[in-house]
């Protein structure tokens, strides 16, 4: 199975994807991701094995029990690898940063004790909005500082999930394996 661990975002996101894909249409050609598959990834496992995912569903189960429901604040635009090769078009994070990453490192510690390649990048919390084929620099630079520290709105973290990708040939498909929900009480 392909997967990763993450969690969907709520539709507080769906609406402002729509209008950058009407926004952009002019100066950026690529796959918009469809508001049902709107997603934070804290750690792409690949291709994992029943055996792993196993492993994988009693280490997010032990995180999650650790952890409080948390508030996160999307906020801002950004582009992956960067201005001048754009690839992957998203939104940021400025409050719940420091929660999310040290989710992602503790995630991603467990499952390496499990066989599971960890991603030499470091984690930068993001829900990717659109795969960028092609675009205008300049264009997608000013349309970019228009949204500089623009506030998308914010949800409440509470569950991670095991969450399996089937790729097919209209975009890929999101399968919740299981999902653990928060359940430290207090601070």
């Amino acid at each position: 199975m392909r997967a990763f661990v993450g969690f969907f975002t709520t539709k507080s996101l769906y609406e402002y994807v729509d209008k950058f894909k009407e926004e952009t249409k002019d100066f950026i050609r690529g796959k918009w991701i469809e508001p049902q598959n709107l997603h934070m990834t804290f750690q792409f496992l690949g291709e994992i094995n029943q055996e792993q995912a196993v492993s994988v569903l009693k280490n997010i189960q032990r995180i999650a029990d650790r952890y409080k429901p948390f508030k996160v604040q999307y906020r801002s635009l950004g582009v992956f690898p960067d201005r001048k090769r754009p690839r992957i078009l998203w939104i940021g994070v400025s409050r719940g940063e420091n929660t999310l990453k040290r989710l992602a490192s503790e995630i991603s510690q467990l499952n390496r004790k499990v066989g599971i390649r960890v991603d030499s990048k470091p984690f930068h919390p993001h829900v990717t909005v659109c795969r960028i084929k092609e675009a205008d620099r300049r264009k997608l630079g000013g349309f970019m500082n228009r949204y500089r520290n623009f506030n998308f709105g914010e949800e409440v973290v509470d569950r991670i999930a095991l969450i399996s990708s089937s790729l097919t040939s209209i975009g890929p498909i999101y399968t919740v394996v299981e999902e653990f929900y928060f359940r430290r009480n207090g601070s």
